[in-house]
């Protein structure tokens, strides 16, 4: 486990993401703050490149957060949620994805399937699971398919035996391996009571443990139709669900199939980067803050 300044510590299980930092992957993140959005950079610290080599798909109101901007210049992309707006953006993410992803060298891209935080999906999620058979979910919601599609069709390479007949980019540039592997992060926070932003920033709640779960997929295994992945992404979340009802239960997630045992590691973080984004946080908090003022008084 790793403390940090505001006395909060990450404990990650499952398999170990430092064996595929070097190769592409999409991560696949359950969503319940904005703070979940701290928690998984605190996480990729110690993963050698990737923090580096990574794009964000994030909801647009993190544009108008402190950090909105320097996610602008890294190039990250920020979706509108809602079904008025839905097929504009996933062909305005095609786009960004083609003109930025390979161009810019990433290699990670993290997503947040369920469209939104748990709090404000849950009861529609629930109502339309109601509606078609399908699971009751408590934890998480039901994911949405189309950011999932565009990102594997568009960055996958093309298999002869495989599942996926994407790669649309790959096609084009015929230099990368294209992705290659599908990493399942489930976020639990003790009590269900999940961290934002200005908890991270100002550290006004006592001292608690974030607990981050891995799972790894290849990405040949993951159907192309899309028909089957969206069963296969909805079995992912029914995994989830059932990962943090252990967790819930139990105050640890469950070992591996097979395994009788669950093992936690520590992370390793250095002081120095901790001391430096804290003090980002701050300094960007009130340069926002100020410029909200001087816009205020400008117009009104």
């Amino acid at each position: 486990m790793h403390k940090v300044s505001m006395d909060t510590l990450v404990v990650e299980w499952g398999d170990d993401v430092k064996a595929v930092s070097e190769d592409e992957a999409m991560v696949l993140v359950n969503h319940q703050a904005t703070g979940d959005v701290c928690t998984l950079m605190m996480c990729l610290q110690d993963k050698g490149t990737v923090v580096r080599q990574m794009m964000w798909l994030m909801d647009h109101i993190f544009k108008y957060t402190n950090f909105g901007i320097v996610s602008l210049i890294h190039g990250d992309f920020f979706i509108r949620q809602g079904r008025t707006h839905r097929d504009q953006q996933l062909v305005l993410l095609k786009d960004h994805l083609e003109k930025y992803y390979r161009s810019r060298n990433r290699k990670w891209i993290v997503l947040f399937p369920e469209g939104g935080f748990l709090r404000k999906r849950r009861e529609t999620s629930q109502a339309f699971a109601k509606k078609n058979n399908l699971p009751f979910l408590k934890h998480v919601t039901l994911p949405r398919l189309g950011a999932t599609q565009v990102i594997l069709k568009t960055l996958v390479a093309p298999q002869e035996n495989g599942t996926l007949s994407g790669g649309d980019l790959l096609r084009k540039e015929g230099k990368s391996k294209g992705l290659q592997w599908v990493i399942d992060t489930t976020i639990a926070y003790p009590k269900a009571e999940p961290i934002d932003i200005q908890t991270w920033i100002l550290g006004y709640r006592q001292p608690t443990v974030t607990h981050v779960h891995y799972r790894i997929f290849p990405v040949k295994d993951v159907p192309a139709e899309p028909e089957a992945l969206t069963s296969w992404l909805y079995q992912r979340f029914i995994e989830k669900e059932d990962l943090l009802t252990h967790f819930y239960e139990t105050g640890a997630f469950p070992p591996p199939q097979g395994q009788t045992k669950a093992i936690s590691r520590e992370m390793t973080l250095s002081n120095l980067w901790l001391v430096a984004i804290q003090s980002l946080a701050f300094l960007s908090g009130g340069m926002w803050y100020c410029l909200f003022q001087y816009l205020y008084h400008c117009l009104f």
